[in-house]
């Protein structure tokens, strides 16, 4: 964990209160970095999260699935019998349209 302070001085214990918030804020996330910028009486914080997992789902055959692990054999055949659709680009036509 990076943390930068700049523009003054900050106590090691201040800056765990704010970690702590940040962890009390999003409990199923991480802080990767923060930063903290003094200035005068205000303190701006800026802060990043580890990168969260993405599994990219997919509407088949009528559901939403992020893979097909869990189909039986009649929704696998489905899925691999399914016409797949492409959309080409007419010359002039605008991105709009299509």
């Amino acid at each position: 964990m990076q943390y930068t302070v700049e523009g003054g001085e900050m106590s090691e214990a201040e800056v765990q209160a704010y970690l702590h918030e940040l962890r009390r804020l999003h409990p199923e996330r991480n802080p990767t970095e923060l930063h903290i910028r003094i200035n005068g009486e205000f303190v701006d914080i800026s802060y990043q999260y580890e990168t969260a997992p993405f599994e990219r789902i997919r509407r088949i055959t009528g559901y939403l699935v992020g893979s097909l692990d869990r189909f039986n054999d009649a929704k696998r055949a489905e899925e691999s019998e399914r016409v797949k659709h492409q959309v080409d680009e007419e010359p002039g036509l605008s991105q709009d349209f299509i």
